[in-house]
């Protein structure tokens, strides 16, 4: 796309394989920006994982783009969104060992939802449910396999489990806590303070790569080059089937025309409120307890991104 180019920005990108990692990169100042997730700059801002250093949150990158999935062995019927899951747990279910949902990192917006959702029906302090975390894109195979009962997950993994036939989908994020945001920068304290105007710069550029992906025109394109191996590595079938509008669950077709937002104000904006729902589910799901932490306008940059709203558009 040549984006960063366009703005003047020489910019090494490294893909790190989970958030943990990507904590303790930035932490010891291997890198200087992330793209991550909320628990992660809430985990750096206040030390409860016993790395503590200052960290911005500039931009947000999307909400939504996340879903619940079931096995195939779990009857969607029985179910349904949830609300026939205690029933079944109580009459059906026949393994020796808990129902184990899986969810990708233990800070991460999914675990609040999966929490939300199993509160939301009555299972949330079941100990006939189990929840671990797996790495996103082992999920559909230990599913396959019976490892694993479930996930909570963002795309395409949901999509891949689905379209082979083994698992289904109850509940989309978007239905579970509207306008919640997922994927965010991350910028260090240190390289704001030493170069600011680049950082501002850098969040321009990717403002516009978030309302390129929100380009109905450039979705086709957007789905060849995430189905590399070098970046999702999954067929442009699956990537597609959460983009079109009609995302189908295994147990019908869900209309869901707002399963990714990539791009707007309200979507792009790293508000208070933001980081509000966020604090508050991480307390809900025990990963904050008596921590506590004054102004989230410190950790959740609006002025940072105001002035690229202010110097670029």
């Amino acid at each position: 796309m040549g984006i960063f180019e366009r703005y003047g920005l020489n910019v090494l990108l490294s893909r790190e394989s989970n958030g943990s990692v990507i904590r303790n990169k930035i932490y010891h100042g291997e890198l200087d920006a992330a793209q991550s997730i909320a628990g992660v700059a809430f985990s750096l801002a206040m030390g409860f994982s016993e790395q503590r250093c200052e960290i911005a949150v500039p931009l947000v990158f999307n909400l939504h783009g996340s879903a619940i999935t079931l096995s195939a062995a779990l009857d969607p019927l029985k179910i349904g969104n949830g609300k026939g899951l205690a029933d079944w747990m109580e009459n059906r279910w026949s393994k020796p060992r808990p129902l184990t949902l899986a969810i990708p990192h233990r800070d991460s917006s999914q675990h609040i939802l999966l929490h939300r959702w199993l509160t939301l029906h009555g299972m949330s302090s079941n100990p006939q449910v189990e929840v671990v975390a797996v790495q996103p894109e082992q999920m559909p195979a230990q599913l396959a396999s019976g490892l694993i009962d479930g996930f909570c997950v963002e795309e395409p993994w949901n999509s891949e489990a689905i379209l082979a036939g083994t698992g289904w989908c109850p509940a989309v994020s978007s239905a579970l806590a509207l306008w919640h945001h997922e994927k965010m920068l991350l910028v260090t304290g240190e390289f704001i303070r030493e170069r600011r105007e680049e950082v501002v710069t850098l969040i321009a550029a990717l403002l516009e790569a978030c309302e390129l992906c929100a380009d109905p025109s450039f979705r086709e394109e957007m789905v060849s080059i995430l189905s590399l191996k070098q970046y999702i590595g999954v067929s442009e079938k699956v990537l597609r089937h959460s983009f079109n509008g009609g995302f189908m669950t295994g147990g019908g077709a869900k209309s869901v025309s707002d399963f990714h937002l990539f791009y707007g104000d309200k979507v792009n904006r790293p508000t208070v409120d933001k980081a509000a729902w966020a604090l508050a589910g991480l307390r809900d799901i025990g990963v904050l307890q008596n921590f506590t932490y004054g102004s989230l306008s410190r950790i959740y940059r609006e002025d940072l991104f105001h002035s690229v709203v202010h110097a670029y558009h």
